[in-house]
């Protein structure tokens, strides 16, 4: 994987905002020197001296979630919430994780990360907690989130714990769902195969997520669904020193993983069960 270029010492934030992921634009209000600064949502960012006319001293990335600012003549709402621009960043965040732009390793803070895609801290430390739960970061008291370190060995228990879990369901689908239901799911399969061309790796784990998130669902059981999905996006987090998805190596890796989710289908619509299993189990141990 291509690695992230670091930025000014001390913040451990990549350069290069050409390439970086980026949070839509949130609407902009100015302080009092002049200076913008993120609006996050219609219930303001601004703490007991801030308004939203530039007046008293309002403190950057502070909330008062009580108070209700009054709406300024001819100004619209923002139509965006905290929550969904904690969703944004998330998405932003996992993106980078993925292509490697967030490295692992390295210590990242919430307030250099906020600089970067247009925010506060606020939501970037909340979409940071949410990492840390999936395992992708780890807290560093005092300055900020560490990227996780993680080797060939945890990838191959990982694709072990998935196979104990997916595989019994779906030899179970293959001999009770039928062949037209597995063919709405080829579009699917062939999404997967276009983002691989592409070789940009976020595209196609999102593909990737989507058509195992489909054919799980056939199952019927959430909690199915959450737990793999789960265990998806974690076994997608790059090693240590992995290619991004530029080099034509790793686009030859991810083209011949989507293929397999073609054969899968072939598998599944005649209900061949040994090499519905044998392909699920491989397609795990060679997850890229």
């Amino acid at each position: 994987m291509t690695q992230g270029t670091h930025g000014s010492p001390g913040t451990g934030v990549p350069e290069g905002a050409a390439g970086a992921p980026r949070v839509p634009a949130q609407g902009r209000a100015a302080d009092g020197g002049g200076r913008g600064r993120p609006v996050e949502s219609a219930a303001g960012a601004h703490g007991p001296g801030g308004t939203g006319g530039g007046g008293g001293t309002g403190v950057r990335g502070e909330h008062v979630h009580s108070e209700t600012p009054l709406p300024r003549p001819g100004v619209p709402r923002p139509a965006v919430q905290r929550s969904s621009v904690r969703g944004q960043v998330l998405d932003a965040l996992r993106t980078a994780l993925v292509t490697g732009d967030l490295a692992p390793g390295e210590v990242y803070s919430a307030p250099a990360l906020g600089e970067r895609f247009g925010v506060s801290a606020t939501p970037v430390r909340e979409a940071m907690q949410q990492l840390a739960l999936e395992g992708a970061v780890e807290v560093v008291p005092n300055r900020g989130f560490r990227v996780v370190r993680r080797g060939a060995r945890e990838l191959a228990e990982l694709a072990e714990v998935r196979a104990l879990v997916e595989v019994p369901v779906m030899l179970r689908l293959a001999r009770t769902v039928p062949a037209e239901r597995w063919a709405e799911l080829r579009p699917l399969a062939e999404a997967t195969v276009r983002a691989a061309a592409s070789g940009c790796r976020a595209s196609y784990a999102e593909a990737d997520r989507a058509f195992h998130r489909a054919v799980l669902a056939l199952s019927g059981n959430e909690q199915l669904v959450r737990i793999a999905e789960d265990l998806h996006r974690r076994a997608q987090w790059p090693l240590v020193g992995g290619a991004g998805g530029r080099s034509g190596r790793e686009r030859a890796e991810l083209i011949a993983d989507a293929a397999e989710h073609g054969a899968l289908l072939d598998a599944l619509v005649v209900r061949d069960l040994e090499v519905v299993g044998a392909l699920v189990r491989e397609h795990f141990a060679g997850a890229v």
